[in-house]
């Protein structure tokens, strides 16, 4: 079974719109969930995780970063592994 995978995010941000192509592309599921009017969630997350921009993406229990990240993890063969080692 795979590790759900979710990515937080707003409507018109280019960089969440690439991280779902990418996972689309994988064939990786993934949740959305929207941030553009929910400000004490988006504060929640910034502080959680200590990151202070979107996309936030959570690969299980997991804080693997923003797009950058993510296509560095599926260029370097380790997004699969995270998704399936979950």
């Amino acid at each position: 079974m795979a590790a759900p995978v979710t990515v937080y995010r707003t409507q018109w941000c280019p960089y969440c719109l690439a991280a779902e192509r990418l996972l689309s592309k994988r064939g990786i599921a993934y949740t959305e969930v929207f941030l553009d009017r929910d400000a004490a969630k988006m504060a929640e997350l910034k502080e959680k995780f200590d990151w202070r921009s979107v996309p936030m993406i959570m690969i299980g229990d997991k804080f693997v970063g923003g797009y950058n990240d993510l296509r560095a993890l599926d260029q370097s063969g380790e997004l699969q592994n995270l998704v399936a080692a979950q």
